[in-house]
């Protein structure tokens, strides 16, 4: 530690800046080159020299010279004082005091000499301590026997002083943390400092994945970063889900975000988290730029962890969890309860004139067999299966079908094992993970095992020349059920044929006919789909060094490798209806099915880069580089039907005649050249120019090649020498400000060109049914690129010695031209009209990061805690779009994306007088006769015309329905707090939205037997319904196909979806340091964390059924469900019949040897 002359000679030495570029040389040699490049000079005794041949690594680049003395001496036991320009070197005291001694002092800011108050002063190995006054001056008495004092303050480096250099003690000086003023931020094709950004760039560090136990790296990443909108639709292992970044991009041809891992594009899902050591993410058109026309809705950059300088280390660190789903359904599990109301509802339906035969296809039903079920029910009889007279099977069944379906409680697995190495000529990085789990479901279950493996390596082959290379491959393997009665999801078929009249087995255990069409499947444990997914990826770069270290090039060449496998197979399931006999659901199916998709991606980068300081004020730094991709994807599909056996995996046993094979392919290429040109003017005003000439294959010949520029701008004002505030108040200021514009390359390859279909011709000719080719859609003249221009102003700030900090942005993105419908042609044109550059969109939002960092004394020792938020909003809102006659099932100019139209609702009509007296709402259909009853919803008429209507459905004539909700997700937001005291530590992480609207789409388990009389009762419908005697229920009269409610969106069932979740909570303890430095350790730390703990939300009021997250739409794996643009997308088979969320609880170790 240093001991100073007075806070002006810290001040002196903290000026001067040196470079030191220098491995395996030793301490005195480090010193000659301080003093080669400064004025300063080192003196010291004849017992340091032999101290001083200690050999070490450095590597820094333009730090003040007190860093560089701070980091290799006291390692050796030396430490050092300042006089002018004269440096003394000498040997740290080692003994301890055996007298308790009083000593007072001043704590200072090695920055500015300003004072700092509140700052933790403690004995080490004792409870005596004190805190720095307001003036930052101190008092307090060191007991005897002690040895070392340490200052503690936020924001600063902690500072150790030996008991016996008193005259230390009168002026401490605490340096800044790197971090706070040295914090590198990962940007395009490079680094850059914090503070000196210009651009929205937001990053987060490996403390994000640590000690989660989550299947990959998308799912913990969900909620960290402010406007990077992550959607899992539900929580199988394998949801991944597309980047977003500040919005809706584009409803012409899409895009999402451009996800590069270690610079290359790549697959978050298939990366190991524990590898990660930041993801920045770029968000403005200024920052994006660089990647051009794929960057348009910004990027995000994934960056593997590197070796750690002169160090080497192999830790392990595992957890093992136990899993169960946040909700489970609750349904009505009483046979009769059930059955009574499906009566109630397919009866009502129908006007109270019709009775039903058949509970859905699997079960029959009468009035007879329904007063049977009562009988026996008040009877006590708990016989659920009878056989009458035919032989046939008569049910009185309680059962569970979720019970069935679910364990109670289900296991994963997680393991890491690294080794790293690094003495500055070589280094590496090799680690390996293996992530298991058990699977959610009782039979058939869900395996999921994902394994990763990654190499990672440089080597100094000359102090100018450094090659590297970075290997990755990573091996999925999901085995997926599924059913074959209907298809579709689990879920949907529990809906509608998990009846709870009917049990799952018969008495001679065989399956029940309800059982075939749903969990029943799951028991025969025959069917599903095996998913094999493989990613080799290898990535070899070089760096050569010029100029003093001034001008750098680099080059880089990878390929990567993406198989995705799946062998499908379907074979009848056998059940019994009559004793003794045994029949087969779904006979059509019996076949095997594999498909093979192969993706083969190469790159290459070659930039350089010249960074220089001219007259201690004008820093440049100027980049320019050349980019080329090229992707190859191909895909085989075979089908073949009659399987020799029903376990057969291999397409060799399938023996029909019905072949099927199809295929795919595409290609595309992009290349590039591009350039950053960055200029400061003494750290104060900044200037950032990106540019880059994009070409792709993915577009019209004479559209391929487009130049993407952008500006950015930043002015440091609390450098200004007019700047005086106190740093208490203020430590920092910065405005920013950037514009730019980007084309989108976010396109399919063949968007644009004239496709011909070929097919078979149903008509044999000649004895053959000869193929044909259809005429291409039509193609616009003038195709050119979607265009989004970004503007946006930040705002970043310290205060309280930057213990605050604030970071800050709001933006304006016009997307313009966008691939979208043309305008209506008339009959004889012949075609539909041709997609052409017809719609503009503007979305406009702003997100906020403000952080907390400080600490208090508990118990005598230092609490340091840190409370982050974020906050971030948006609309988007279409400017431009072909829709003459304003169709409200489609966008129109003014629309506000997200939109619900719907009805206003007043209320459930009172009696007969009520309907009678009210607007005719023959439309809003609740029987099957369009008969409206007392307790059906009684809705709104806005217009004053007498009848309840749509209109036309269009903008200027909507009838009586007008906007209701939004289903965009607005105020998305994160909290996170964490804290640590004496190796203990403790942190939460909480996620949520703000306000969403959401109105369950038809399907959706939240109708029960309103949308379908046979589906299931949810308990809460239970005493919930209108009646003569419930007249101030939330549901109306008891109806089932009720269109009046799952058809018919009105503000009485518009759910409100805003959420608060508890994502994380972990608590730890980290072994002290005496104690495992005996077992030669380095590290070692135990914790339990928990995923998913808890969640509140309005639409609790109602339901639990659904977990707040898992409303979009049903598991895209099995059905159409395409949510991937929100709530308006294709919802498949219903909202919520999915995977659910997963909550767990997991127990881990670390090691580190």
């Amino acid at each position: 530690m240093p001991r100073v002359g007075g806070g002006n000679l810290l001040a002196q030495i903290r000026s001067i800046y040196v470079t030191i570029d220098a491995a395996d040389a030793s301490i005195r040699e480090i010193l000659e080159s301080i003093e080669a490049q400064s004025d300063l000079r080192f003196i010291y005794a004849d017992e340091v020299k032999p101290i001083l041949t200690k050999v070490v690594t450095v590597r820094e680049k333009n730090v003040s010279a007190n860093r560089i003395l701070d980091q290799i001496l006291p390692d050796v036991g030396l430490q050092y004082s300042v006089g002018g320009t004269q440096v003394r070197i000498y040997q740290a005291a080692s003994g301890s005091r055996d007298v308790a001694q009083t000593v007072s002092g001043t704590v200072i800011s090695g920055t500015d000499n300003s004072p700092l108050a509140g700052v933790m002063i403690y004995v080490e190995g004792t409870t005596a301590g004190t805190i720095t006054n307001g003036d930052g001056s101190y008092t307090f008495t060191i007991p005897a026997k002690s040895k070392y004092v340490t200052f503690s303050y936020v924001g600063f480096d902690t500072k150790k002083l030996h008991v016996e250099d008193t005259e230390l003690f009168k002026l401490v000086s605490l340096a800044e943390q790197s971090n706070a003023l040295d914090e590198v931020v990962v940007i395009g094709y490079g680094t850059q400092k914090k503070v000196n950004l210009t651009g929205a760039v937001e990053q987060v560090t490996s403390e994000v994945f640590d000690n989660r136990s989550v299947p990959n790296a998308t799912q913990a990443l969900q909620g960290s970063i402010p406007n990077l909108n992550i959607q899992l639709t539900d929580g199988k292992p394998t949801r991944s889900a597309s980047y977003n970044v500040r919005g809706t991009t584009s409803i012409g041809q899409g895009g999402s975000a451009l996800v590069l891992i270690d610079g290359v594009e790549g697959d978050p899902s298939m990366l190991n988290p524990n590898d990660i050591a930041s993801v920045s993410v770029l968000k403005d058109a200024a920052s994006a730029a660089i990647y051009g026309a794929r960057g348009t809705f910004g990027v995000v950059l994934i960056t593997t962890k590197e070796p750690t300088k002169d160090k080497t280390s192999i830790t392990y660190s595992g957890n093992f969890a136990m899993q169960k789903p946040v909700t489970v359904p609750d349904f009505v599990t009483d046979g009769y309860e059930y059955a009574s109301h499906f009566y109630e509802a397919y009866h009502a339906w129908n006007n109270y004139s019709a009775d039903p035969k058949n509970i859905n296809k699997t079960q029959e039903f009468s009035l007879g067999w329904l007063e049977d079920f009562k009988n026996r029910k008040e009877q006590g009889i708990t016989d659920e299966v009878t056989v009458d007279a035919t032989g046939k099977y008569v049910y009185y069944g309680n059962e569970d079908y979720y019970d069935a379906l679910y364990k109670k409680t289900t296991f994963a697995q997680d393991h890491n094992l690294s080794v790293t190495g690094n003495n500055g000529k070589l280094n590496y990085y090799v680690s390996g993970r293996f992530y298991g789990y058990d699977g959610l479901f009782r039979y058939n279950t869900d395996d999921y095992k994902m394994m990763n493996l990654r190499a990672k390596g440089s080597v100094q082959v000359f102090d100018w020349l450094k090659i590297e290379n970075n290997m990755d491959f990573s091996n999925m393997d999901y085995h997926n059920p599924i059913n074959v009665g209907e298809g579709g999801s689990i879920w949907r078929n529990i809906s509608d044929e998990g009846h709870p009249t009917s049990p799952i087995f018969n008495p001679d255990g065989s399956l029940t006919f309800s059982a075939a069409y749903s969990v029943g499947d799951f028991i025969y444990g025959k069917n599903g789909i095996d998913t094999n997914n493989k990613v080799l990826k290898n990535t070899t770069g070089f760096t050569a060094s010029f100029l003093e270290n001034k001008l750098h090039v680099r080059g880089d060449f990878t390929f990567r490798n993406t198989d995705e496998g799946q062998t499908q197979r379907r074979v009848p399931v056998p059940y019994s209806t009559y004793e003794g006999q045994t029949v087969e659901l779904s006979t059509k199916y019996n076949d095997l099915k594999e498909s093979n998709m192969r993706t083969e991606y190469i790159a290459t980068n070659l930039y350089a880069d010249y960074e220089d300081t001219f007259g201690d004020a004008h820093y440049f730094k100027g980049m320019i580089g050349y980019n080329y991709e090229q992707s190859t994807y191909k895909s085989t599909y075979v089908q073949r039907n009659g399987l020799l056996l029903d376990d057969s995996e291999n397409i060799n046993l399938a023996l029909g005649d019905a072949i099927t094979t199809s295929g795919g392919y595409n290609r595309w290429r992009v290349a590039g050249g591009f350039f950053r040109l960055n200029y400061a003017f003494k750290d104060r005003y900044l200037l950032e120019v990106n540019g880059r000439y994009d070409g792709s294959s993915k577009f019209p010949t004479d559209q391929q090649w487009a130049f993407f520029p952008s500006v950015s701008g930043g002015w440091r004002v609390s450098e200004e020498a007019f700047w005086k505030v106190n740093p208490e108040l203020f430590s920092n200021l910065k405005i920013r400000a950037s514009y730019g514009s980007l084309g989108n390359g976010n396109v399919s390859p063949y968007s644009f060109l004239e496709l011909l279909s070929i097919s078979t011709s149903d008509r044999v000719l000649n004895g053959l049914k000869n193929k044909y080719t259809s005429a291409p859609a039509v193609m616009p003249d003038g195709l050119t690129w979607e265009t989004a221009t970004t503007t946006d102003v930040g705002l970043d700030f310290g205060m309280l010695n930057n213990r605050l900090q604030f970071n800050g942005d709001y933006y304006i993105r016009k997307t313009t031209d966008m691939y979208t419908v043309g305008k209506t042609l008339p009959d004889v044109f012949g075609a539909s009209s041709p997609k052409g550059n017809y719609a503009d969109m503007t979305t406009k939002g702003w997100e906020i990061t403000l952080t907390w960092r400080d600490q208090f004394t508990l118990a005598e020792k230092p609490f340091n805690y840190e409370i982050r938020g974020t906050l971030s909003d948006y609309i988007s809102t279409i400017d431009r779009y072909n829709n003459q006659t304003g169709n409200l099932n489609d966008y129109y100019a003014g629309k506000r994306v997200g939109e619900i139209w719907g009805y206003v609702t007043e209320g459930l009509f009172k009696d007969q007088a009520d309907i009678d007296s009210h607007a005719d709402q023959t439309l809003i259909q609740s029987s099957s006769q369009r008969v409206t009853y007392p307790g059906d919803v009684k809705i709104k008429d806005l217009n004053g015309d007498h009848v309840i209507d749509y209109g036309n459905n269009t903008l200027k004539d909507h009838g009586d329905k007008t906007v209701i909700g939004n289903t965009l997700p607005r105020y998305a937001y994160s909290i996170n707090l964490s804290g640590d005291w004496n190796n203990f530590f403790l942190s939460a992480f909480f996620q949520g939205v703000g306000k969403q609207d959401w109105y369950p789409s038809s399907e959706c388990i939240f109708w029960g037997q309103y949308n379908r009389p046979y589906n299931n009762m949810p308990t809460w419908h239970q005493g919930n319904y209108w009646t003569e005697d419930n007249t101030d229920a939330y549901l109306p009269r008891y109806a089932g196909y009720n269109e009046s409610l799952k058809s018919t969106p009105q503000t009485r069932y518009l759910q409100n979806v805003a959420y608060i979740r508890l994502k994380n909570l972990q608590f730890g303890y980290t072994l002290p340091q005496p104690i495992i430095s005996k077992a030669k350790l380095q590290n070692v730390r135990v914790y339990i964390s928990a995923e998913n703990l808890w969640c509140w939300s309005p639409l609790y009021k109602h339901t639990r059924d659904l977990d707040v997250t898992n409303i979009y739409g049903s598991d895209p794996d099995l059905t159409d469900a395409d949510m991937s643009s929100g709530l308006n997308g294709n919802r498949g088979s219903g909202d919520g019949n999915s995977y659910p969320q997963m909550k767990s609880v997991s127990l881990g170790l670390s090691v580190t040897f």
